[in-house]
């Protein structure tokens, strides 16, 4: 079996965005961290007490989400304190709810476990709930069912399906 670095390698290199997306998030931890970093959590103390994450585990997983663009570095201070960095999401970071929302709507449905969720996406005032759906470039929603995936071969602008 090849050792992680070198799936990871391989992964960022796919053709395939599902492969390269899995090369940045490659384990559980990164999932959860972008969860706590949704939740408001911005420094190490933070992500390891709220986590329970060992440090180097940690450190590792922070730095690969920096790596990749999903969260940014940003220097604070507290009084009478050193420099230490905070963890912010960057655009990209941001747009990962989609993917979080979507397994916990997933979760929610098929891995149920007693009443309701812990973490809930809302919006507004209102806190409205919201949800993930599927949507056709006309902008309608599509049942999941009626959705399929195909294979094809390395693809540019012009030969692009839309």
């Amino acid at each position: 079996m090849p050792p992680k670095s070198r799936i990871l390698v391989d992964a960022l290199g796919s053709q395939c965005a599902i492969a390269r997306s899995l090369g940045v998030l490659s384990d559980p931890w990164s999932f959860l961290l972008l969860r706590e970093a949704l939740l408001g959590r911005r420094t190490f103390a933070q992500f390891r007490e709220s986590l329970g994450i060992a440090t180097d585990v940690l450190t590792a997983r922070l730095n690969a989400l920096v790596d990749h663009g999903v969260l940014e570095k940003v220097p604070y201070q507290e009084l009478g304190q050193r420099t230490r960095h905070a963890y912010v999401l960057t655009s990209a970071g941001e747009e990962l709810k989609l993917v979080l929302v979507a397994m916990q709507q997933w979760g929610e449905v098929h891995l149920p476990h007693g009443p309701g969720s812990s973490v809930i996406p809302v919006i507004g005032e209102a806190r409205e709930r919201v949800s993930v759906a599927l949507v056709n470039t006309r902008g309608q929603i599509v049942n999941h069912e009626d959705v399929e995936f195909l294979r094809f071969p390395a693809l540019d602008e012009a030969s692009s399906p839309n």
